[in-house]
């Protein structure tokens, strides 16, 4: 392997991982920190909150899944679409001899199907609603309907991220694919979102 193609995937790897957890923290900051904080504050508070913590954390938030994603269409092209010294097409660890494809292969298609649908409610849904909430631009019969849309779609984000994170690390570490080994991903990724998200108006209580 060339020292390009090293040191170019090591480079788009790290930006891969360094803006995933960018983008999956404030995931799990709006819903473990700021909807039960959100419950907490009057309309003053949220009037002085709100404009200076949303904008800021907006950013980091969209800035940090439009690059994961990138990023990972990148890796997933120089991994499983290209071969050094042959060119485009069909790695060997996209597809194995019979022609179908391998486990390792099922496995990143799984996490990116996922991943797609997050950066989709990401730039598609959550942003926009919250750039014409923030911005005033959403009619006051309107906003109940409005902030459920984008509250449902982080929502579904959250519980998509526990299966999707399985999918990106299991290529690595657990390359069977089986339909006991997928039910047992999505369950236990929803399983501790579940449980997150219950705990998450208790925890952190001073006494």
């Amino acid at each position: 392997m060339s020292d390009w193609y090293s040191n170019i995937h090591l480079v788009v790897r790290w930006l891969h991982v360094i803006a995933g957890i960018t983008w999956i923290g404030h995931l799990y900051f709006f819903n473990f920190v700021n909807v039960p904080l959100q419950g907490a504050l009057d309309d003053a508070a949220k009037k002085a909150v709100n404009p200076q913590l949303m904008p800021r954390a907006l950013w980091w938030f969209r800035w940090g899944a439009m690059i994961t994603f990138f990023a990972g269409l990148f890796l997933f092209t120089q991994l499983y679409m290209y071969t050094p010294g042959v060119g485009f097409g069909p790695s060997t660890l996209f597809s194995d001899p019979a022609g179908g494809l391998t486990d390792r292969a099922k496995w990143i298609l799984f996490g990116m199907t996922l991943a797609t649908i997050m950066w989709y409610n990401v730039w598609m849904i959550i942003w926009p609603i919250q750039k014409r909430l923030l911005t005033g631009k959403v009619p006051a019969a309107d906003i109940p309907a409005v902030r459920r849309r984008a509250f449902l779609a982080s929502r579904t984000n959250t519980f998509l991220s526990g299966p999707m994170l399985f999918g990106m690390l299991a290529p690595s570490h657990y390359s069977a694919m089986s339909a006991g080994a997928l039910l047992l991903a999505v369950g236990l990724g929803a399983a501790a979102v579940w449980f997150s998200i219950r705990a998450s108006s208790s925890v952190g209580k001073l006494a």
